[in-house]
């Protein structure tokens, strides 16, 4: 008869943190070939961190702009907006007691618990995720509050995860910071400037401030992506001094966006707001295999 060794067996909570953790990994598998990919790049321990917020992060998208509100579209007895409340309690009491029955509330919990994520971080996301229940248009204010709650903490999150084991002064701490919010933003304006069509034609959503999507001009469009080359202006200052257990994925991360950046500025505006761009899947591979060998965004 086999024997089991009893002592080398996962405890419980370990083997359904695992089960959560590839529940994360599904996530980013389904929705986001180039998150997927530019997360190879990272250390395996790392890979799970950012997988395990990255899937949080998705499934709050889908409650207030895909899944969820298709399923609930002739239901009256519950509404995104409750699903969402409902959520971010969980994640805050997963938070402080360490489980969830939820499996990717549970996954972003454990790495929520090991690398340092607050509060602080977390609930600005909730505020932007219902801000995509209740507004339509935005000005400066909202529009700044959305992308630091929708963009900005998440890479605030994922520093946290990168520098959980380095020690760092005050001084590069805020550089850090100061890189990882201008790419959170860049990436969120590019896909703002991507999704034009999208948002304002099936959400009757328009971000960008004093900007009518009917209205879009070359010259408005290309204000836009100035502002977002600065951005990634900023955070290649701060790329360069990342942990080479880290480096990589977030240059590949960088340039895939810059070259997307770089295909709306060659898309003339009008077409912008009928059709969505992207960046070829050979150029994707290109991007990858670059920052593979070490290229820094540049």
């Amino acid at each position: 008869m086999e024997t089991i060794d009893i002592d080398n067996q996962p405890s419980s909570l370990t083997q359904y943190t695992r089960a959560a953790q590839r529940a994360a990994a599904e996530v980013i598998d389904t929705y986001s070939t180039s998150f997927g990919w530019s997360s190879k790049l990272l250390s395996k321990k790392l890979a799970t961190h950012v997988r395990n917020i990255y899937a949080l992060v998705r499934v709050a998208d889908e409650i207030v702009d895909g899944a969820a509100a298709e399923a609930l579209e002739n239901s009256f007895s519950v509404d995104p907006l409750s699903i969402l409340d409902q959520m971010e309690r969980d994640t805050y009491r997963a938070m402080d007691c360490g489980f969830s029955s939820n499996l990717i509330i549970h996954a972003f919990a454990s790495t929520a618990r090991q690398v340092g994520i607050e509060r602080d971080l977390v609930q600005p996301f909730f505020t932007s995720m219902r801000m995509d229940l209740n507004r339509r248009i935005y000005d400066q204010r909202g529009f700044d509050i959305y992308v630091y709650g929708s963009a900005e903490v998440v890479g605030l999150m994922c520093l946290k995860a990168f520098l959980h084991t380095r020690m760092v002064s005050d001084e590069q701490n805020s550089e850090f910071v100061t890189g990882a919010r201008a790419l959170g933003a860049a990436f969120q304006k590019v896909n703002f400037l991507r999704d034009l069509a999208a948002d304002f034609k099936k959400l009757g959503r328009s971000y960008f401030p004093q900007i009518r999507i009917e209205e879009f001009t070359e010259a408005q469009k290309q204000i836009l992506v100035d502002d977002i080359y600065r951005d990634l202006a900023t955070s290649r200052n701060a790329l360069v001094k990342l942990p080479a257990s880290s480096r990589r994925a977030v240059s590949a991360a960088q340039m895939m966006f810059t070259e997307l950046n770089a295909v709306i500025a060659a898309t003339p505006a009008n077409r912008l707001i009928e059709t969505r761009v992207r960046v070829s899947n050979p150029k994707k591979l290109w991007i990858f295999i670059k920052a593979w060998f070490g290229v820094v965004a540049r």
